[in-house]
């Protein structure tokens, strides 16, 4: 079949992510003799550099990674709320939601110390190796892609009235980046220059400076630097200006850590999410909820309209149970969520006509809970109350802004595999140039991941001193009889697990190519989302019965989808969805590697 691209093949190494020059940093570790491991962190640090728009060095990153040989873990790069991010602060200023933007939205960073545990625990190369390709791009340089000017043109006036250390950076003389125009950071350079300097003058040896580098992040001029761009007042989407409430006491006493990935199996498959802190359960409640014919029978054969809306309606029950059950405030019953029986259970509730409603499960018989504002919003049916950001959902992963000024971050995605058979999948997000004030002796923001908490105590995903905010991030890592071979994901914020379920599918259920899963057929297949579940983002709204669906998938399919009652959109031809994946053939050591060409960023590389 046709594919915008090839899926890519070869022996030696194989990565696929968001924006071209990450990728091609990460190729020329694995050149230079590094693994798997050493190519991820290069590029990610790469990622905070070409994409500020989607992600920064204050955001946070789950990754799951595979060992040649080993199990695959979860490495939760997600920083919890600071002591004093507390319900009864947040309410006593008036606030019925944490905003959008703003120090009162920063989490504790989470992204770097995650990066470098992965260096330092799995890799081969120091400190100062795997930063010099963001250094570079820093201080030389890089063109700069067209949504990062579209970004700071929509927050303008926002930036040369409030966050001014923002526009020093991003409207020098008073214009927004223009696309292919070098974009240079050179506070960004200097961070990490002085974060390698005092890495290496603790010591010869690799470990002792990456455990140095994180030292100087967590208590040294980094952490002053964040803790003092915090106590600034700040506008928000509020429209008030708040001081954070992160501290120094905060940064020195959390580490990123290691923990055991959730899975389910499916079709002769494995698939490995990270826990109820994230979404990344619900991709799996999503595959516990098909029928034991699905893809196969003409009611659900791939690409039909019944096709469509069975994954939708399964979709809708799966983040019903994210809002009700999923986060890291309370107990999640994760086993009951994926039993036989409950989802037996919930798959009866899939009928031939869309629902309207939000409809949580009771696993193990116990009552869900749902927020109070998404009561509320369940209970309006304006179609105007439901259009979370005042637009169209842009569908290919790119931040949104609304007709009032508001924005939303995203995200960036990487994976690699190397000859070895290594495998790692990361989520970078958080920390957006639209995030928060440029700190102007870093170069970055603080990020806003404690928007996605409610201040309403005593549910899952309560705002809760020390515990993580539950996050949209979710890479994926699939296994066949045991072994790994496929890593995948995309941004997207509440339209990962969508888009990322819909690529797994393409793969699992068509025919193979050249020996290998059609990564690129999988990637280009026509997709979809809908946003009929409470959103993860200020203003945390709903838009029952949508669909948005690309134009690729055929007028006959939109005319029955229609008539089932799902409220169709349809977005451009190439509108949904920002895959990445890697693979491997471990009968044959083939690796494989795909990259998605809407937003005109991402690309695979490899041989």
């Amino acid at each position: 079949m046709f594919t915008t691209r090839p899926t890519l093949q070869g022996t030696f190494g194989m990565v696929s992510s968001t924006h071209w020059l990450a990728s091609q940093c990460a190729a020329a570790v694995l050149e230079g003799g590094g693994n798997a491991f050493d190519a991820a962190v290069a590029a990610g640090f790469v990622l905070h550099v070409v994409e500020p728009h989607l992600n920064g060095p204050a955001g946070e990153v789950p990754i799951i990674l595979a060992p040649a040989g080993g199990r695959p873990t979860v490495l939760c790069g997600q920083g919890p709320a600071p002591a004093g991010a507390t319900v009864e602060h947040y309410t006593s200023l008036g606030l019925d939601l944490v905003p959008g933007t703003g120090p009162l939205a920063a989490a504790v960073p989470g992204a770097f110390d995650a990066w470098m545990l992965l260096l330092r625990d799995h890799g081969t190369r120091t400190v100062g190796e795997v930063l010099s390709y963001a250094v570079h791009y820093a201080e030389t340089g890089h063109p700069a892609v067209e949504r990062i000017g579209a970004t700071v043109e929509a927050v303008r006036e926002l930036f040369e009235n409030e966050w001014t250390s923002s526009a020093e950076l991003y409207l020098p003389g008073g214009r927004a980046p223009r696309g292919g125009e070098l974009l240079r950071n050179p506070a960004l350079a200097a961070t990490w220059r002085r974060v390698i300097a005092e890495a290496e003058a603790a010591g010869p040896g690799r470990e002792t400076q990456i455990d140095a580098a994180r030292r100087v992040w967590r208590e040294g001029f980094v952490a002053e630097a964040m803790v003092r761009a915090a106590a600034r007042p700040a506008m928000d989407t509020s429209g008030e200006r708040h001081r954070g409430t992160l501290t120094g006491d905060d940064l020195a006493g959390w580490s990123a850590s290691y923990e055991e990935p959730v899975t389910h199996d499916w079709n002769g498959w494995t698939v490995c999410k990270a826990g109820p802190w994230s979404q990344g359960p619900a991709f799996l409640q999503q595959l516990a909820l098909l029928p034991d014919d699905f893809g196969t029978e003409d009611a659900t054969r791939y690409g039909t309209a019944g096709y469509v809306h069975t994954l939708v309606e399964g979709t809708k029950l799966a983040m019903a149970d994210r809002e009700a059950w999923y986060g890291d405030a309370a107990e999640v019953p994760v086993e009951a969520l994926l039993s036989k029986r409950y989802s037996d259970e919930r798959r009866a509730l899939i009928t031939e006509q869309a629902s309207l409603e939000l409809r949580p499960g009771s696993p193990d018989g116990r009552t869900p809970r749902l927020p109070a504002h998404v009561l509320t919003a369940a209970a309006d049916t304006g179609e105007d109350r439901f259009d979370a950001m005042g637009t169209l959902p842009s569908g290919a992963g790119e931040p949104t802004v609304a007709r009032d000024g508001r924005t939303r971050g995203d995200t960036c995605h990487l994976d690699v595999v190397d000859r070895w058979g290594n495998m790692v999948s990361a989520t970078p997000s958080g920390g957006w140039l639209q995030s928060n004030p440029v700190i102007p002796e870093l170069g970055f923001p603080l990020g806003t991941r404690l928007q996605m908490t409610w201040l309403e105590p005593g549910l899952p995903n309560s705002l809760t001193p020390g515990r993580r905010p539950r996050t949209t991030l979710t890479p994926s890592l699939a296994l066949r009889d045991g072994e790994p071979v496929l890593a995948f994901g995309t941004p997207g914020g509440d339209q990962q697990d969508q888009w990322s379920l819909n690529f797994f599918l393409a793969a699992a259920l068509r025919p193979a190519v050249r020996g290998g899963w059609d990564l690129q057929g999988a990637v280009d297949a026509p997709s979809w989302h809908t946003d009929a579940f409470p959103g993860s983002f200020y203003p945390r709204a709903m838009r029952p019965g949508s669909l948005v669906v690309e134009e690729r998938i055929g007028a006959e399919a939109i005319a029955e989808l229609r008539r089932r009652g799902h409220r169709v959109t349809v977005a451009d031809p190439w509108s949904e969805g920002r895959l990445c994946a890697v693979a491997r053939n471990p009968e044959t050591g083939v690796l494989s590697a795909a990259a998605n060409a809407r937003g005109m960023q991402g690309y695979a590389v490899g041989r």
